[in-house]
């Protein structure tokens, strides 16, 4: 396969922080380091991986809490999510205090994201989907080769993300998932924020929100 990945549960909250490289050049990304930075790079060097950047596929301080941090340690730049998550991330002391969450620091990423972008990690190459509705700017990240794609909190195994969060849209979330995510076939595997790995046919198929809707 042309790109691995692990899974590293952080947290109270046990959300996926994903750890993907390149199996050739063994370069990678971290994507949403939420907390337990120790862990988080106890996984990298156990793997060997040399990492090149941060992905963030959405403002929440659960996923995005030890950015700054880990960013500070590595020298890392930070990358993503859509602008339009902005305010989150220069809110994460109000929302540390609602979520009883710590945060290493508000911060700004080195590059914003937008629909059709790419990332490359080594010789491999992620595609950028920007699917709002859990949040204004949250994104996902594609590889079309290995079939897998980093949902964040778009899409949950049967079930879908909160849209009761500030700026959080349940039709633009459905449409999101339905016309971006679906489409790319149901053979594609796929990491969420939360919980277990599923793919599209199964909540094509299964997913009580996409069959209600």
């Amino acid at each position: 396969m042309s790109l691995s990945y692990k899974i590293i549960p952080v947290t109270v909250y046990a959300q996926n922080c994903s750890l993907l490289w390149c199996t050739k050049t063994k370069l990678g990304a971290v994507i949403d380091p939420g907390g337990d930075l120790d862990k988080i790079l106890d996984t990298v060097a156990q793997e060997n991986i040399k990492l090149e950047k941060i992905l963030l596929t959405h403002g929440h301080i659960d996923h995005v809490g030890f950015t700054a941090k880990l960013a500070e340690k590595t020298g890392l730049p930070v990358i993503g999510p859509h602008e339009n998550d902005r305010f989150l991330l220069e809110s994460l002391d109000e929302y540390s205090g609602m979520t009883g969450l710590p945060h290493s620091g508000n911060f700004t990423p080195s590059e914003w994201l937008n629909d059709g972008d790419t990332i490359t990690l080594g010789e491999q190459t992620l595609a950028v989907i920007h699917c709002p509705g859990h949040t204004p700017g949250h994104v996902v990240f594609y590889h079309q080769q290995s079939k897998l794609a980093v949902v964040g909190d778009v899409l949950f195994q049967h079930s879908i993300g909160r849209t009761d969060f500030p700026r959080g849209n349940h039709a633009d979330l459905l449409h999101s998932i339905k016309t971006k995510l679906i489409p790319l076939g149901d053979d594609i595997e796929f990491i969420p924020g939360h919980g277990p790995n599923s793919n599209f046919g199964e909540e094509r198929r299964h997913n009580p929100f996409l069959q209600s809707a």
